[in-house]
């Protein structure tokens, strides 16, 4: 960046500080502040019109949801949903909530997330802790329409044997189906022992197919069923991206999220923290999710729309992922670094 922001001067180092620099800390009361904005009357009407104003002719369809902006909140920041009126007022043009499970999970042993600052990396092994899918269909029940498209990433338990995971994450969509927009199916996180081998094609298969089943029996007259996608590790060859992309073409996925986190360490390998366990995020993301998505689009010929995630700090990421072939972008580890201007950034220089 040509000048550093009014939040990396001055805020940021302030929540860098709390609870003696532990990453989650800062985390949960990032949080905690946007859950009381969404509860200040008007308050998020008014920001929205102000910081978080879309510019007029943003919006776009992607796998029949209509859009008002190409840059959305990835999944991991709000797992249990607690903040989701606030985040319109940052100029989201749509939010992925959790991951979630079918049983709540306090995830892995703290501490679990680690800024590497000076790459502008985070390494992070929650282990998807959260309240549990039953209890994010109470929570959004109770909120009623949030005014920007929701999409529910759902996971696996970590108690529940690979054997039957598929019934785990039938069971949570069965539970959100009515209060999403489209589901996310994450096999792709470093975190949960053994969740990466459901990338294999015939357990993929398996589990898509029982998803999508599902999501037809769930819609109304079994017509109009609500997307699916699939969200992939970065670390994955290319045959076996292809063959993934395969299965989901097969099955029916309405679309691909490119990428999780990666278990490499290119370009932090000397920084004190990158022995920590856990999924590296943030820039030396930045080349792989492109590459990533260059080869989808490649692979497909647009057949399945992308969303383009990781390593996005600045508008030039964001719009890399686009030309990459991309149809909307997601956003995580940059709101760390960058702070909410990021957003409306973004959605200034991607129209």
């Amino acid at each position: 960046m040509s000048s550093r922001t009014a939040y990396e001067t001055l805020l940021r180092p302030v929540l860098y500080r709390l609870g003696k620099g532990d990453a989650e800390i800062a985390h949960e009361q990032t949080l905690n502040g946007l859950r009381r904005l969404g509860r200040v009357p008007g308050a998020v009407s008014a920001l929205s019109r102000s910081l978080g104003a879309i510019p007029a002719g943003a919006a776009r369809t992607v796998f029949g949801i209509r859009f008002p902006g190409p840059v959305g909140l990835a999944a991991g920041m709000d797992k249990n949903g607690i903040a989701l009126p606030a985040w319109r007022a940052l100029g989201f043009g749509f939010v992925e909530v959790g991951t979630v499970t079918a049983l709540p999970q306090p995830g892995n042993e703290k501490p679990r997330l680690f800024r590497l600052v000076s790459d502008e990396a985070v390494i992070n092994r929650m282990g998807f802790n959260n309240l549990g899918s039953g209890a994010l269909a109470e929570r959004l029940a109770a909120y009623g329409p949030l005014g920007y498209p929701l999409g529910i990433s759902i996971g696996k338990s970590k108690v529940t044997p690979l054997a039957d995971a598929v019934q785990d994450y039938v069971t949570s969509l069965q539970r959100l189906y009515r209060y999403g927009d489209y589901f996310a199916v994450n096999v792709s996180s470093p975190n949960t022992p053994g969740l990466r081998s459901l990338q294999d094609s015939g357990q993929l298969r398996e589990l898509l197919t029982a998803l999508h089943h599902e999501a037809v029996s769930l819609s109304a007259g079994g017509r109009g069923a609500k997307p699916i996608l699939v969200k992939i590790a970065p670390d994955l060859t290319p045959s076996a991206i292809d063959e993934l992309l395969q299965v989901c073409t097969d099955v029916g996925v309405a679309g691909i999220i490119a990428t999780n986190t990666t278990i490499g360490r290119g370009g932090v390998e000397s920084h004190p923290l990158a022995a920590e366990a856990g999924g590296l995020s943030g820039r030396p993301l930045t080349e792989i999710a492109a590459k990533t998505v260059a080869h989808i689009q490649a692979e497909t010929q647009g057949a399945l729309p992308v969303i383009g995630v990781g390593g996005i700090l600045e508008p030039a990421d964001a719009a890399r992922l686009l030309d990459a072939g991309a149809s909307l972008v997601q956003v995580y580890s940059g709101l760390i670094y960058r702070g909410p201007g990021l957003i409306r950034r973004l959605n200034r220089s991607l129209l």
